[in-house]
């Protein structure tokens, strides 16, 4: 079943940037975005053997069924970035607003297992589990949307397209669970397109043979199970949400970006955070967030104001 959830546009957007949004007076550095944290969660679940593999539920207070964001954290495919640890803080909030959080942890390239196919394996795993324990968690899956900052925003747009995934692909699933709605935060856009050869480099300054593994040398027809453009038209709409001062997904990219999307018949806009860096969009602490958390509660069919 396909959920479709209100289309951010028109009076609603302007709405939203007038409505008491202060501009962040001191964009979040790299270091303070290391220091994030949030409160513990009810729960966390193993998806696979592997110390990575597991999700973090942070559940409302209340009987539900509650709706539900699933969140991929970002940190250029490396394990020195952390990532699970710093969403954990929107993670916190969300809950105290009534949603519920699979907040997913996974395999990074410099991880054993991780690259390609394993990280990308780990993310269907997670949104498998999701399916399978929504009833005993109270979880209303037909409110429910995938959230990712960074490098997690290239994941949770792959994972919208995973229906349309080759049968000749490991990464192949028969019957994914449809996600009809993803906010990408802090999307690295055409900087996590798969590289064409061996060696070439990413925004974030990793390798992309780290994310391909061994494969990358040999295989050129990679981009069709994990390049995102491959995967479209898949009937989603993307959420782009970006720092004004996001020195790593640039404005004006994602905007062409979004562009290239419609062209490609699925839905996508850009959303702009005044003054925020490209670690304020995920920071509840942050003025971003009186931004980003209306965005957040509409595309899951919520008032704007609890």
């Amino acid at each position: 079943m396909r959920h479709i959830f209100p289309m951010l546009t028109g009076a609603l957007l302007a709405g939203l940037l007038t409505k008491s949004v202060l501009a962040v007076s001191h964009p979040m550095t790299l270091g303070e975005y290391m220091s994030l944290r949030g409160p513990e969660p009810e729960a966390q679940i193993a998806y696979g053997p592997a110390p990575q593999q597991f999700v973090q539920l942070f559940e409302p207070t209340g009987d539900g069924p509650f709706p539900v964001v699933v969140l991929v954290h970002g940190g250029c495919f490396l394990s020195k970035y952390e990532g699970i640890r710093q969403m954990g803080d929107i993670a916190g909030a969300l809950a105290a607003d009534g949603i519920a959080v699979w907040n997913v942890e996974y395999r990074r390239a410099d991880e054993p297992g991780g690259g390609y196919p394993g990280t990308f394996q780990d993310i269907s795993a997670a949104l498998r589990l999701l399916e399978k324990k929504a009833s005993d968690y109270h979880l209303d899956l037909t409110r429910f949307l995938v959230m990712g900052h960074s490098a997690g925003a290239y994941l949770a747009q792959w994972s919208a397209g995973r229906g349309n995934i080759p049968e000749w692909s490991p990464l192949h699933e028969n019957n994914p669970i449809p996600i009809g709605t993803v906010i990408a935060a802090g999307d690295l856009g055409q900087g996590l397109k798969v590289p064409k050869t061996p060696g070439s480099k990413t925004d974030c300054g990793a390798p992309g043979e780290e994310l391909l593994g061994p494969l990358s040398a040999e295989r050129t027809d990679a981009n069709l199970d994990i390049g995102v453009d491959h995967l479209r038209p898949n009937r989603s709409h993307t959420i782009f949400v970006a720092g004004e001062s996001d020195k790593y997904a640039p404005i004006s990219e994602l905007r062409a970006y979004s562009t290239r999307i419609k062209k490609m018949h699925d839905y996508a806009e850009v959303f702009v955070l005044p003054g925020a860096s490209h670690f304020d969009e995920i920071a509840a602490s942050s003025p971003a967030w009186t931004v980003l958390r209306p965005i957040i509660r509409n595309a899951l069919g919520l008032p704007a104001d609890r």
